[in-house]
């Protein structure tokens, strides 16, 4: 079953402050809206001079450390411990999910050396992003397979 289709940047904000209450998070939200506070206003909007662009930033508190941040042309980026993902909006709330769950876990291999931070959404394809040493964390150690 697909996602639930988020298609402002508010609908999208409202499912994830929803997916974070039951994980017991907080949330600190910062919000640019108009043309004046967002990058997308430097570049215009394919949908009119109407249209008002709307970004937001998501602040978690818990471990591990994570970030969303929402630009007004259904991009966001999903911050784990440092880590950025490109998330399709529509599955960041799946996302979230699975980290605060513990579908997350590293990857580690000797050869070729890699080290890779995968997260499980069920449903979807998993995410995956390199890491380096140095990006190593005490929170991300502790899922190293």
């Amino acid at each position: 079953m697909p996602p639930p289709h988020l298609p402002t940047t508010q609908s999208a904000v409202l499912a994830i402050e929803a997916v974070a209450a039951r994980h017991g998070r907080a949330v600190r939200a910062q919000h640019d809206v108009g043309s004046d506070r967002t990058f997308a206003g430097l570049v215009g909007h394919e949908d009119g001079p109407d249209a008002i662009p709307h970004e937001a930033l998501l602040e978690f508190d818990g471990s591990p450390r994570t970030a969303v941040r929402l630009f007004t042309h259904d991009e966001v980026t999903v911050t784990v411990e440092g880590i950025p993902f490109d998330v399709p909006r529509d599955s960041v709330p799946a996302f979230l999910n699975s980290v605060w769950s513990g579908l997350v876990h590293v990857r580690a291999r000797t050869f070729p050396p890699s080290t890779t931070l995968i997260v499980t959404v069920p449903g979807e394809a998993g995410y995956r992003e390199s890491l380096g040493l140095h990006d190593l964390t005490p929170w991300l150690s502790g899922r190293i397979r």
